[in-house]
């Protein structure tokens, strides 16, 4: 059963999580190549890739819990480590992310060209919520301390 949950957790964490770091991580440049011709097409798929794939990545706190639970090490130092840093992710990705790609989407909507800063802005922080589900993702394969063998 611990190896079907952590089967299941490593997927969801992958179909979820993986589509919000690549599309968002796409969106800044998107957005500074803009043209008025290009019209909004990409940015806007790039922004709704986030927003649904957001709602999807609930899924793996949830799994993973699950998978902890049934593993023994809810109170284990790298747990715990990981479950601060996914929510400091979440808190980036509502609070940063996804309105900067918001008020971008705006400005390409009234045919304005985004500010530079704002689009070096929003790689930043889309760059620190990479930087923090990759560190996730190297806790829960390495495990620090963890004896399970799992």
């Amino acid at each position: 059963m611990t190896k079907i949950l952590l089967s299941l957790h490593v997927l969801a964490a992958i179909v979820a999580v993986g589509p919000v770091t690549v599309a968002a991580s796409m969106f800044p440049p998107a957005a500074r190549r803009w043209t008025p011709s290009d019209g909004i097409g990409t940015p806007a798929l790039l922004h709704r890739i986030c927003r649904v794939y957001a709602g999807v990545g609930l899924t793996v706190p949830a799994l993973g819990f699950a998978t902890a639970a049934a593993m023994g090490v809810l109170g284990s130092g790298w747990l715990i480590t990981s479950i601060a840093l996914t929510a400091a992710a979440a808190g980036i990705l509502v609070a940063f992310v996804l309105p900067r790609q918001e008020e971008l989407l705006d400005r390409l909507k009234d045919e304005r060209a985004p500010e530079h800063r704002d689009t070096v802005q929003l790689a930043m922080f889309t760059g620190i919520f990479n930087l923090l589900w990759a560190t996730v993702t190297v806790l829960m394969i390495v495990r620090p301390g963890s004896t399970t063998g799992a």
